[in-house]
This record gives structure tokens, sequence and C-alpha cells, in this order.
């Protein structure tokens, strides 16, 4: 499979079939990667080399897998349409049910709306594209950290580490972004490196304390006296 870089992606990128103005990729040839709580991404954007708008795949083998995490836009400030392209899912939108049989589109122009889809059907995927309003776009750090996210069934802590500090020079003091560091740097025994980037990532967002409060990723470094107090 061929691999060209492309300006912005921060990797190299791979596709079925590229040539210099056009890629092709089939949604089932990307590898899923795991991320928050299970659900299954597939990074369409970073894989083509996609600089103008925000899109990625998400990918549930069984009725009742998550397929659209749960979450509001209210940080970045996207509308999102999310395309249901195989399967059916049922998509919860600030409490109200959606069902969404494969050909449908969901449309979320308020950024308040707390949304999330679960697969309805076995092989359900789901594609979202995003972006803000009235300004150029620009990727966001969490594709990094969630593309990192592919060493860790190999426990490939010291390459996460490396793949961070790559996107920490992309992202400077980006909270999400020092967290994540943090916890690789912990499950990879770098301690006072962990620790450094945890209070920072606190300091700059207090919420992540009530991550780090049960974060399995950080009990290695837990029982220092420089762990950040808040997040017990």
């Amino acid at each position: 499979m061929p691999s060209v870089s492309t300006a912005g992606v921060g990797l190299p990128i791979r596709s079925d079939l590229v040539s210099e103005g056009w890629g092709s990729v089939r949604i089932d040839s990307i590898d899923a990667i795991t991320v928050a709580g299970g659900l299954q991404w597939r990074p369409l954007r970073r894989t083509l080399g996609i600089g103008a708008f925000g899109i990625n795949a998400y990918t549930a083998a069984s009725p009742g897998d998550l397929v659209v995490e749960e979450h509001t836009e209210q940080q970045l400030r996207h509308e999102e349409v999310y395309v249901v392209v195989s399967g059916r899912a049922t998509f919860t939108l600030d409490g109200e049910t959606v069902d969404a049989p494969a050909g449908t589109l969901v449309f979320v122009r308020d950024p308040a709306v707390r949304r999330g889809a679960r697969a309805a059907e076995p092989r359900t995927t789901v594609i979202a594209v995003g972006g803000k309003p009235g300004e150029p776009y620009t990727a966001s750090a969490w594709e990094w950290y969630f593309f990192t996210e592919r060493f860790r069934a190999a426990g490939e802590w010291d390459a996460g580490v490396a793949d961070l500090e790559q996107g920490l020079d992309e992202f400077p003091d980006h909270p999400g972004m020092l967290y994540s560091l943090a916890c690789y740097e912990a499950l990879a025994g770098r301690r006072e490196a962990a620790l450094a980037h945890l209070r920072r990532a606190v300091e700059l967002d207090p919420r992540l304390a009530d991550y780090a409060g049960t974060d399995t990723d950080l009990d290695a470094i837990r029982d220092d006296p420089a762990f950040p107090p808040d997040a017990g």
C-alpha cells in the first residue's frame, strides 16, 4: 500500500489508491483503533491527508456497541453531520432518540446538544464530518492522542511517548495532549516526566483531576507526593 506525506497531517498517510491530486480508500481497510471506552475509530482524515474539514469513521461489530461517543461540541464549537453508511444506529440527541438506518444523515447544528449513538444492527458504520462555521479548518488535538492509542494493545509505551511528544510540539501546552503524554510516561516508567506533565495538564484544565483520580494508567505514580492533590 503506497504512503505519501501531506502537510498538516503530522504523520505519513496511507491509501488504497493515491496520486498527486486525489486518493481513494475503503473504510474497512483502515485499521480500527480502540478509543474512548471501546469506541472503534478509523482515522479517515489523517489517512487521506484531508486538510479542509474533519472527517472520521466509527464502526461497531455488534448491536449495543458504541458507535458515536456521548459528547457535546461546546469546546470546539463544531457543527457535525453523521452519515450512517452501513447497518443501523440509534442516536440520542439531548434525550431524544432518532432511529438511523443506513442512508440516514443526522445534522447537529447546535454545539451544546449532547449527542451519542449505539449500533442497532451488526457491522454498523457511521462517518462524522465537522468544522466550525466561519473559520478555516484546523485539525483537533484529540485526533493525535486518539491515533497514539494504536500502541496500547501491544504495550508499546515508549513509542506512544515519542508519538505524543511530536503532538505536543504541534499543540504546545494543550491539556489533553499533556494528560495523554503523562499517562504513557507513567506506563513507560518515566515517573518524573509523567508527574510534571500531569500537574501541568490539571493546572490548565482542572476537570482533568476527576479523570486522573480513577485512571489506572496513572497507578504507578499515584502514591507520589507530587501527584496532583485534587486528583486523589
